[in-house]
């Protein structure tokens, strides 16, 4: 006779009149469920076949004589019942205390009264709910991982200044000869007036001093005019077009005013991290703030800054525009990535982490697209920033994030959307499960309160790593790993503009390279170890900056391939030090210890919009020699930390500082 006869509806728990014993059990179509089951001895356990039709759904199962809910069954993870002698009970599911999978077991009275006593008391976590009952990554997370997504492309606008602040082709203006009104850049006498060797190749500024005053026939520009022994500099200039900000500020041969427009745009990113912060964190007190506002602030402050600068008419200005913008919108991936993560249960969480990197990517080769088809900048910057303003709709179709109402203390809002999120994934949450999660979140809050009280009694952070020497060495070493990856990331997009070949097409090639090596980080990191993945993709991305600068002109195909490989190299080295920096922290200081690698990092991405004029100022390989230094040097410097693959997340210094020495 099998384990169980599924006959009878029941959609509370009274006492049901047991069906007759069948050859097997009932479909669970619509109609409710009646578990029948004779008293085995207390303690015993008996398997549920894998193969029974009941399996996926009774998993694991305490058959019992009282009829059972559909609903009951249908999430189902643990039940624990007396077996009476006499009388039918109805038995309650405790989620927090799960059996082992696939096995029933009987126990007394006396035990069952333990256990629920164990259960009231065990601690249930927010990723505990997700993994065990409404799901890591179900129709909600994908839901509004889709709708932040619009907002990451979006974030890869910021990189609009390699395009409407690119260098254009230039000369002097040679007022002997021309007036600027009509002045063409390349008119038949150039070479009498600027060095050069052709028509097309001429000093962008420099030019000929004069030699006599006298102008005999303005329209020829005769070379007798001019001094060839002697040159000075540009007084005025003629652009070759008018497409970008240095034909409108006349920035002409001033590299350094030039990418000065990228390095503020960089710095005011920087400037937005702690104002995002605090409007995320600390404007609590009102369930209007909070993570999803965050994200919508930065996201519509930078489209509606952005369209401002469409009438900017001084370079002062625009530099203003730039900084304000960035200040005020700029942590839109950072807010991204926060409310994603802290949404998705574990095992997706390094999935969630490489779609945002990816579809950043993705955002930058739409920009790319969009600027070849819009060269112009001011028409560009409205194009590129009108679109943006939909995002202030976040703060109606993105929910706030559930640990962020928690950190509040606001429980009746976490709960109102944990039931939410399981209505929406198709499944089912016990009240159970929420007060567990209640109870341990006031808990939690207890102990960090009363940390905080003891943590006077704490030496310093920075005292405690200085007395432990291995942790000494990470935190000054993983600081120059994170200047490398974002100063090489970054530099190579930036400098992509200015290869042979097309500079929308470069971009965009260089852009979408960043795609495989996000993922090749996924794939290999859990496979060879995080130390190997690091030193094998700085090492390669080092030796092919050492390749470009050897590639001669011509072979264009061969150069950019280089390139290309460089970039994958790069950006499998930004998806894996986010993960093992962390790794090599214990958590109570993991926090503070991560953010002072990320934030002393970011001055490679504020050196990267630099590297042009400093290729400018010296000779124009020195970018990648500067990008094949950090490499190798930061390559060298991963064998100073132990691998982190398959250890447990230390949680005290002591743990933190024996990693990797038991194998040794």
């Amino acid at each position: 006779m099998s384990l169980l006869n599924l006959l009878l509806r029941a959609s509370v728990p009274p006492v049901v009149e047991p069906a007759p014993p069948g050859n097997g059990p009932a479909p669970l179509g619509d109609e409710p469920v009646l578990a029948k089951a004779p008293l085995w001895p207390q303690g015993q356990e008996l398997l549920l076949p894998e193969k029974h039709p009941m399996y996926p759904r009774l998993n694991p199962l305490l058959l019992f004589r009282p009829a059972v809910p559909r609903s009951a069954l249908r999430n189902l993870q643990t039940a624990f019942c007396p077996v009476p002698a006499a009388t039918d009970l109805w038995c309650e599911y405790l989620p927090p205390c799960p059996l082992p999978q696939n096995k029933i077991v009987v126990m007394s009275s006396e035990t069952l009264d333990r256990k629920e006593n164990d259960c009231r008391d065990a601690k249930v976590d927010l990723d505990t709910i997700l993994v065990e009952e409404i799901g890591q990554f179900g129709k909600f997370q994908l839901r509004t991982l889709a709708l932040t997504l619009v907002a990451v492309i979006f974030c890869a606008v910021y990189g609009e200044f390699v395009f409407t602040a690119a260098r254009i082709n230039s000369r002097c203006l040679i007022p002997e000869c021309e007036e600027p009104s009509t002045a063409v850049y390349a008119p038949d006498w150039i070479l009498n007036a600027i060095p050069g060797t052709s028509l097309t190749s001429f000093d962008n500024c420099q030019r000929f001093a004069n030699a006599s005053t006298i102008l005999t026939d303005r329209s020829t520009c005769p070379a007798d005019l001019f001094d060839v022994h002697r040159v000075v500099q540009c007084e005025a200039y003629v652009y070759e077009h008018a497409q970008t900000v240095v034909y409108d500020f006349d920035l002409g041969c001033d590299e350094w005013r030039r990418t000065l427009i990228g390095f503020v745009r960089t710095f005011g990113s920087l400037v937005a991290l702690p104002i995002t912060g605090y409007i995320s964190d600390h404007w609590g007190i009102s369930d209007h703030w909070g993570r999803r506002f965050a994200l919508t602030f930065n996201a519509f402050n930078s489209g509606w800054i952005g369209v401002t600068r469409y009438w900017a008419n001084t370079y002062s200005g625009y530099i203003v525009s730039v900084f304000v913008e960035s200040a005020l919108g700029g942590a839109v991936f950072s807010c991204t990535y926060i409310l994603v993560l802290e949404l998705v249960g574990p095992k997706y969480r390094t999935v969630a982490g490489a779609i945002l990197t990816t579809f950043f990517a993705v955002g930058q080769v739409i920009l790319a697209l969009v600027a070849w088809a819009v060269p112009y900048w001011r028409p560009l910057t409205l194009a590129m920033y009108i679109p943006q303003l939909i995002t202030i709709g976040y703060l109606w179709v993105i929910s706030e994030s559930i640990r962020w109402y928690m950190s509040k203390n606001n429980y009746d809002e976490a709960e109102k959307l944990l039931q939410n999120v399981a209505k929406v994934n198709g499944k089912q949450l016990s009240r159970q499960s929420l007060e567990a999660l209640r109870r341990t979140a006031e808990e939690q809050k207890r102990r960090i309160d009363i940390e905080k009280k003891d943590k006077i009694k704490e030496p310093w952070l920075i005292v405690l790593v200085f007395q432990n020497r291995r942790i000494l060495i990470r935190c000054l070493v993983s600081p120059i790993w994170w200047i490398t990856s974002t100063l090489i990331y970054h530099g190579l997009s930036i400098n992509a503009v200015n290869m042979s070949g097309n500079a929308y097409l470069n971009y965009a090639a260089v852009a979408a390279a960043g795609i495989p090596g996000f993922w090749l980080a996924v794939l290999l990191m859990s496979r060879i170890g995080r130390r190997p993945v690091l030193i094998g993709a700085y090492w390669l991305c080092g030796l092919c900056q050492v390749a470009y600068i050897f590639m001669p002109d011509d072979l264009y195909a061969v150069s950019l391939a280089v390139y290309l490989v460089g970039k994958i190299s790069i950006s499998t080295v930004v998806t894996a030090i986010y993960m093992y920096t962390a790794e090599l922290y214990p958590t109570k200081y993991r926090h503070n210890l991560f953010a002072f690698s990320s934030m002393v990092g970011r001055i490679g991405s504020i050196i990267a919009p630099l590297t042009p004029a400093i290729g400018a100022a010296t000779f124009d390989n020195l970018p990648f020699i500067l990008f094949a230094s950090m490499a190798f040097l930061s390559g060298f410097l991963m064998f100073l930390t132990p691998e982190t693959n398959g250890t447990k997340l230390p949680d005290t210094m002591e743990e933190a500082s024996n990693i990797g020495l038991r194998d040794k």
